[in-house]
């Protein structure tokens, strides 16, 4: 008898969750509240585009507009978290950490409940002094003086951006699921005139990540918004027109195939992924039509797990090491004797030494974890992240396991251990450009591992 009253109790309480969750009608019930909107970030006037060394003027024109995009999200206990995808190549430190706190003091968040993600288009504008040794430090007077005021002007848009969101809470459901899109290679193994006829073959070589992830938020059985992510550079374009690139692409697509639904995207861990081919306009919409349609099988023909109304979010800053430091004496000889943009981030970093700012041994690296519902976690990445980490973090991690790069603040490239014993663009080179004055130590990797673990666990 009491075994019966148990399974009959056991029984119950089941019904009690899937009506919860679901409703009479097996439906998920809206204990979520969700926001979205979005505003143009496309510079109005010439500027400097952002990404290639190669360009030599500023902007000539318009494919696409550029646009900064908030999600709010409050779970059943009134937690909120913010999130805001950018159409641009990157945002810097002193950007990023200003934003989140005009955010924290103006609606009252946490700064982990705040979280920036950009799409790395290269076909954006120059962002405050994101990659400054390669634009802001080599352009005019008039030319720095418009990059400062795109930046500022950010600054109140992403704010101002953050209020609307949340004025337009209302209830929703979410469910996540995963797609694939096989455009992306690993171009460190891929020497890209091969890649056709290799593709051709099945021998393409190096790591990848086809992931597509989806997060959808409904209102009355309408997308009212999907996220999604991808681990590839975002360099199909290198013309001299604003375009948000593939990743914007998909976003227009899919917003004209499932109407009032705003369509985010966040750059997975792609530093070392390309497009390819690429290079012309018909690609950069191809790829975005095929990312668009990984997206909608998802949210269409597959069966998407319901997310539970709850979030709860991290955020820290990590001591991440450098390699061995230049001495003065080294940087001005570099001056002297480098290229270009050698000698523009030896003239930056002893313009910091004379401003009474050593050199510091290591870089405040962000590191974020979202955990959505019971089992779905989101880690958010600072700088250009090769993809051996999601990889490992997702073979090392248990549940759904989302990874993003260009997260927050897009300092450096992030090479693995292995890239980094490599060495060539991503693993060395590439610092140049970004301004830091050396490698990265051999610790990296481990280092920023460990830290989403202990977030994340």
């Amino acid at each position: 008898m009491t075994g019966n009253r148990l399974q009959v109790s056991l029984g119950a309480a089941l019904l009690l969750v899937w009506i919860a969750l679901f409703g009479q009608s097996g439906q998920a019930v809206a204990a979520w509240k969700a926001g979205a909107a979005r505003a143009r970030i496309t510079p109005l006037e010439p500027m400097w585009m952002a990404g290639y060394a190669s360009r030599d003027r500023p902007a000539e024109g318009k494919s696409t507009d550029l646009w900064a995009k908030a999600l709010a999200l409050e779970d059943e206990e009134g937690h909120r978290a913010i999130l805001l995808t950018l159409d641009l190549v990157g945002i810097d430190r002193t950007l990023s950490v200003t934003v989140c706190e005009r955010i924290t003091k103006r609606f009252g968040l946490q700064r982990s409940s705040i979280a920036i993600c950009t799409s790395h288009t290269h076909s954006g504008p120059v962002v405050g002094k994101n990659l400054a040794p390669m634009h802001y430090a080599l352009v005019s007077d008039t030319a720095r003086q418009s990059i400062e005021q795109y930046a500022d002007q950010l600054l109140v848009t992403l704010v101002d951006l953050v209020g609307e969101a949340l004025k337009d809470l209302e209830p929703c459901t979410l469910q996540h699921g995963v797609g694939e899109a096989t455009f992306a290679i690993n171009r460190r193994n891929n020497p890209q005139p091969e890649v056709p006829a290799r593709r051709t073959a099945g021998t393409l070589l190096g790591p990848v990540d086809h992931d597509v992830p989806v997060l959808a938020i409904r209102s009355d059985d309408k997308f009212k918004a999907v996220v999604f992510g991808y681990a590839c550079h975002a360099t199909v374009l290198s013309w001299m027109q604003w375009s948000g690139d593939y990743p914007g692409y998909a976003q227009i697509d899919l917003e004209q195939r499932l109407p009032d639904c705003q369509a985010m995207f966040w750059a997975g861990c792609g530093a070392d992924q390309n497009p390819v081919p690429r290079r012309t306009n018909e690609l950069a919409k191809h790829y975005g039509r095929r990312l668009a349609d990984a997206v909608e099988s998802v949210l269409l023909t597959s069966k998407m797990a319901v997310v539970e109304p709850s979030i709860e979010t991290t955020f820290y800053t990590i001591d991440l090491e450098l390699g061995q430091l230049p001495t003065p004496a080294e940087l001005r000889q570099v001056e002297k004797s480098g290229n270009k943009f050698e000698q523009s981030r030896a003239r930056l970093l002893l313009s910091q030494i004379a401003a009474g700012k050593p050199l510091s041994q290591t870089y405040p690296y962000p590191v974020e974890v979202w955990k959505l519902g019971a089992d779905l976690r989101w880690v958010m990445l600072g700088g250009e992240v090769v993809v051996d980490y999601a990889l490992r973090l997702k073979s090392e991690l248990s549940g759904h396991l989302w990874v993003a790069g260009y997260s927050n603040d897009v300092m450096a490239y992030i090479p693995s251990r292995r890239i980094l014993r490599e060495g060539g663009y991503e693993g060395a080179s590439s610092m140049v450009y970004y301004g830091l004055p050396t490698l990265w130590a051999p610790t990296i990797e481990n280092a920023i591992v460990k830290e989403v673990k202990r977030q994340a666990e």
